[in-house]
């Protein structure tokens, strides 16, 4: 049986968007070049006892009666996915998943990105809660008045409890001008919110500018997608020809993306060899350190200076830029903690179209630090507010990070 390998960054495990591109901020360039096929014979362990399996299927078949409408009788090949999703979540990991055929055709086609949705990007914390990492800048989910950090406890009449985010993704995602409707828990609220959401055509946003006052530039990066990295030369290039020497880059929302726009993005700021993240395999195989390019453009200016805005909704590639920049000495980081998404996940084909994510490394930053333990936190905290966010004047997070720029 072939066993084809797909690399995803979790976010990824990859971080699940709910506004049906299931984990297109999880991907690796390795989506574009698929590993080389490897050959898994089906042989049956010799340190594992499976007579109670295949006891308990033949007392099911042979006892099992249909006495609801809503129940039917598996057909063969149904129990033996039923069997592999209930070993599969046996791990106890979100981020490790089975997906049936069917499922695995709408995993494929949301990493190929046509897509509607809602618009926000959904996973599951620490305590197995649906959560919101970010909702897309102008999306349904924005204008609707989502927020990162909210709990998500219901979609339509369906309880979130136990549930992993792929499943939630199934249910919020469907017919665009259709509506879904979600209930959340907000820090600061005593009551749930609860928020009709019209699906529509999601369009990812991925760069803006902006010159500010007292010679910074701002960029601001929404995803790292498959252009982001020539959109993100061309920001630099901007700021280069402003005459500015003080750089503000937000990365607040910014779920994720692709590792090698994070390595490449990096590798303007750093010198050769510089280290920017390493997958720690846990001895399953040897480690794999992704080192600056060493484009590294700034060195020789003595003005300049950057930071990095950062929050709850800034996850995975986001976090491995951040964490590259901040511990080679590069930025400050300004904000509240990150998201700490640090796994990485393959997907494997199990033949007949049904395939396996499978979590097998973690992400570590330059000085050893697992992003899945907490996140990065900010040298510089500061909080804000959705209103305050959207005027750089009267954000907090901004104004914190010019007084750093300035050596205020």
């Amino acid at each position: 049986m072939l066993n084809t390998r797909l690399k995803v960054l979790g976010v990824l495990g990859s971080l699940l968007l709910a506004f049906g591109a299931g984990a297109y901020f999880g991907l690796s360039h390795s989506l574009h070049s698929w590993a080389q096929a490897q050959t898994l014979g089906g042989v049956q362990p010799t340190d594992v006892d499976m007579s109670q399996f295949w006891q308990a299927y033949q007392l099911l078949n042979q006892n099992f009666v249909v006495t609801h409408a809503s129940s039917t009788f598996p057909a063969k090949q149904e129990q033996v996915y039923g069997a592999i999703a209930g070993l599969t979540a046996s791990f106890g990991d979100p981020y490790t998943t089975f997906f049936p055929p069917a499922e695995a055709k709408i995993f494929q086609d949301d990493i190929k990105g046509s897509f509607g949705g809602v618009g926000m990007q959904i996973d599951n914390d620490a305590k197995g809660n649906i959560v919101v990492v970010a909702p897309l800048k102008d999306s349904p989910s924005q204008k609707a008045g989502i927020h990162s950090g909210d709990i998500v406890l219901k979609i339509g009449a369906t309880s979130t409890a136990g549930m992993v985010a792929d499943q939630a993704v199934k249910i919020i995602r469907g017919p665009i001008g259709t509506t879904v409707t979600i209930t959340v828990a907000r820090q600061g609220e005593t009551k749930p919110l609860v928020f009709d959401i019209v699906r529509d055509t999601i369009n990812i946003p991925i760069i803006e500018t902006k010159k500010l006052d007292n010679g910074i530039f701002k960029i601001s990066l929404y995803s790292f997608s498959e252009n982001s990295t020539d959109l993100f030369r061309g920001a630099l290039r901007e700021f280069v020809q402003s005459g500015d020497h003080k750089l503000l880059l937000d990365l607040r929302g910014n779920p994720g993306g692709y590792l090698d726009a994070a390595v490449e993005m990096a590798s303007y700021f750093l010198p050769i060899g510089a280290p920017i993240v390493t997958e720690d395999y846990r001895g399953k195989q040897g480690n794999n350190t992704h080192r600056s390019l060493g484009y590294n453009v700034f060195a020789n200016d003595p003005q300049f200076k950057m930071a990095i805005l950062i929050d709850q909704g800034s996850a995975s590639a986001s976090e491995i830029l951040s964490g590259a920049l901040q511990q080679n000495n590069v930025a400050k980081l300004v904000g509240t903690r990150s998201f700490g998404k640090g796994s990485v996940q393959e997907l494997m084909d199990l033949g007949n179209g049904a395939q396996l994510k499978v979590t097998i490394a973690r992400w570590l930053t330059p000085n050893g630090s697992s992003i899945s333990d907490g996140g990065l936190h900010a040298d510089i905290e500061a909080t804000t507010t959705a209103e305050l966010a959207r005027d750089p004047a009267k954000d907090p997070q901004v104004q914190a990070a010019v007084n750093y720029l300035l050596g205020r």
